[in-house]
């Protein structure tokens, strides 16, 4: 063996004061492996139906995998809590400094688990295989950076967002060039008064074996098509990309084209670009630009969110307003449809300000004031734009789950309206991104492809971020699914254990989202994507409400789910769940299923 099993989680009590160490079950790591997968166990087991969000009953876990630190690519480590922009269950990553540096000061533990709530805020500093809690003093109030700056050692924060709990505000690592962005994992760590976690750890090195697979799979990933792609253009490619098919959502989702796209696509990036992260690595990472707040590292969802989908077309403005989300500590896509929402509400007379479509100061002090909800307007916006429309009336931009949508519009290319509907999360194009594919075929897609590429992305994706690997880099790791890796560390998988394991712990989320009450009713768009696709490639297309109700009933029988979407008596056996789930947690009837369908379908090719 090449390196030590991570056996153990510290748990952080914050009510107490309190850091202890406690063996994680021996089962929960060989079937829920780490990251989300051993998030979802303890999530759980140890909240109750309804627990507040932003209350101290909530946990926060920061949780690596069996082999963090050892992987190609770039480190991650995973932010799981149940979310206060949805309700549901959350899993957000980030990578950076500070997921090998956790992986280095806890060489035997799994990350950690926090619990209760600070009586002043607090700093936890993370060393030598332990933990300790510190007064956080001058430090809240600080942005991002400024905290990264104050701290020792490799930094998790929260800014100004996260302090007055705004529902999507993220976890910011390196300055705030890295965040935990997605759901308001940040605004869960506000609520418990903790600012931020140092760590002091020492990256650890693969050898041998590991050292050996490192190295094979490195060369694998460079020479991959996703890793061309993204040492060409990183994500910031996704501009060119979905202006080119006619997904772009375009000044609050009233187009799939941008006219000036160019001017914040993958040209204009390496223009304004100084540097690439990871320089010299054979897959750098994303471009590093000067602004006006200070250096950022603008992604695609940054230039489409905030771009395109504010009517933006110079570069500076738009990686601009990226740095002030990474300073305040907001995530860019939530923020960016929140302004969006205020500019679309305006245009239609439903709210009376001067903001309009391509004003970027406008935009600028819009996101101050949601960080700081100083306003009404921010204040409300804080809260998300499913709740500015319930408290105003004006539907304007969409959102599943209470979560705002990406800027790929599904009237494009109807797989993502299932990968939309199905996340768990919320609106969200991580789990799965059948536009990839289907925007360039699609009338030849049925049914049948979407539903098997859909569930076969989410449930791979869901063995990988139990493993916590590199978005990217793990395309590599697709045809065993990390089974040899594991070996090298005595854990014993083979590929279909891990296929399995995908699948249980999707399932188990469901569980967990069913017993906060969702179900078929949560797994919809809303109807601005009946309307007709006003321009582009994808002019006239609508998300047809009986054929993706028909996509839908489809999934669910190769789920194993029932019509309602509850996972049934029979699928949480077939999963080894029985024994995990509790009474107050509804379950399905079982569906007839076809013979030949399969629950863990595989997304052709990689």
């Amino acid at each position: 063996m090449s390196s030590p099993l991570r056996r153990d989680v510290l748990r952080v009590d914050l009510s107490a004061g309190r850091v202890s160490r406690e063996p994680i079950p021996a089962d929960w790591r060989r079937e829920f492996l780490g990251g989300k997968g051993l998030g979802a166990r303890y999530l759980y087991d140890e909240l109750d139906a309804g627990t507040d969000p932003l209350g101290p009953d909530n946990r926060l876990a920061l949780f690596l995998g069996p082999l963090s630190g050892y992987l190609p690519g770039e480190s991650r480590y995973a932010a799981v809590t149940k979310s206060p922009l949805t309700g549901a269950f959350l899993d957000s990553y980030s990578g950076g400094s500070f997921a090998d540096a956790l992986a280095g000061a806890l060489p035997d533990a799994m990350g950690l688990l926090v619990e209760g709530e600070a009586d002043e805020p607090v700093v936890l500093t993370v060393r030598d295989g332990d933990a300790a809690l510190s007064p956080a003093g001058d430090l809240w109030g600080a942005d991002t950076a400024a905290v990264d700056d104050a701290l020792d050692g490799s930094v998790a924060c929260i800014g100004p967002a996260g302090e007055r709990e705004v529902a999507y505000a993220t976890i910011a690592s390196d300055g705030g060039d890295h965040h935990a962005g997605r759901g308001g994992a940040g605004a869960v760590m506000g609520a418990k008064g903790l600012k931020a976690v140092a760590v002091h750890g020492t990256p650890p090195k693969p050898t041998g074996e590991l050292a050996d697979l490192h190295a094979r799979y490195a060369d694998a990933y460079r020479d991959d098509d996703t890793g061309r792609w993204q040492a060409a253009g990183e994500t910031v490619e996704s501009v060119d990309f979905a202006n080119e098919v006619g997904v772009l959502s375009t000044r609050g989702w009233q187009g799939g084209t941008f006219d000036d796209a160019a001017g914040i696509g993958i040209e204009a990036v390496r223009e304004a670009s100084t540097g690439r992260e990871n320089e010299g690595e054979a897959v750098p990472g994303g471009f590093r630009v000067d602004t006006d707040e200070g250096e950022a590292v603008p992604r695609g969802g940054t230039l489409m969110s905030l771009g395109a989908g504010l009517g933006i077309d110079d570069f500076d403005d738009v990686a601009r307003l990226g740095a002030t989300c990474d300073r305040l500590g907001m995530d860019v896509i939530s923020a960016g449809n929140a302004v969006a929402w205020a500019m679309r509400a305006t245009d239609v007379d439903a709210l009376d300000t001067d903001l309009a479509f391509g004003d970027a100061d406008g935009a600028e002090r819009l996101l101050t004031e949601i960080a700081s909800r100083s306003t009404d307007l921010g204040d409300t916006l804080a809260d998300g734009v499913e709740a500015a429309r319930e408290r105003s009336g004006a539907n304007t931009v969409p959102t599943v789950k209470s979560m705002e949508l990406p800027a790929y519009d599904p009237r494009g290319a109807a797989g993502m309206a299932l990968a939309y509907a199905t996340s768990d999360r919320g609106g969200c194009h991580r789990r799965a991104r059948p536009v990839e594919r289907e925007a360039f075929a699609r009338d030849e897609w049925s049914t049948a492809d979407r539903v098997t590429t859909v569930i076969g992305a989410q449930n791979v994706r869901s063995t990988l971020w139990s493993l916590v690997v590199d978005d990217f880099a793990g395309e590599t790791m697709w045809q065993d699914l990390g089974a040899e890796w594991l070996r090298a560390v005595g854990i014993d998988h083979d590929r279909d254990s891990l296929a399995t394991l995908g699948e249980r712990v999707w399932t188990l989320v469901r569980l967990f989202n069913v017993r906060e009450g969702f179900d078929r009713d949560d797994d919809t768009l809303p109807e601005l994507f009946e309307e007709p696709m006003p321009d582009g490639p994808a002019a006239g297309r609508t998300v047809d409400r009986e054929a993706f109700e028909a996509m839908l009933d489809a999934y669910y029988e190769a789920r194993g789910w029932s019509p309602d979407g509850l996972p049934t008596a029979d699928t949480v056996e077939r999963l080894g769940l029985g024994a995990v789930v509790d009474s107050e947690t509804p379950l399905g009837v079982t569906p007839a299923v076809a013979d030949d369908a399969d629950p863990r379908g595989h997304p052709h090719g990689s």
